[in-house]
């Protein structure tokens, strides 16, 4: 399955297979825990290639499915505690929103 081949590519570094492919893939059908989590892996590999936006968005749309597992997964802590510490200037109100219900600022 696909969404397997983007979780692999993603733990072992190889961020480009995730870019390319975990956008892509139509996870609508699958329990939310798992579409969750491959939404995680898709902004950590935006993340690593600074598409930002587009990170910031998947970390949002897996938040409307299951806030509870995103506030407690340390892969959404990682990536927002990072952006935040990254930015130059204010960060939008989306991410400084993110980030005050993730407790990280």
């Amino acid at each position: 399955m696909a969404i397997h081949r983007v979780a692999t590519a993603a733990e072992l570094g190889d961020m480009q297979i995730a870019v390319d492919l975990g956008p892509e893939i139509d996870t609508s059908g699958l329990p939310t825990e798992r579409r969750t989590r491959h939404n995680l892996e898709v902004a950590r590999a935006l993340s690593a290639h600074n598409r930002m936006d587009g990170a910031l968005v998947k970390i949002l749309e897996a938040e409307s499915w299951a806030p509870e597992q995103v506030r407690s997964h340390y892969l959404a802590r990682e990536l927002v505690l990072t952006w935040v510490r990254n930015q130059r200037g204010r960060p939008s109100r989306s991410l400084a929103d993110l980030a005050n219900r993730r407790h990280v600022v």
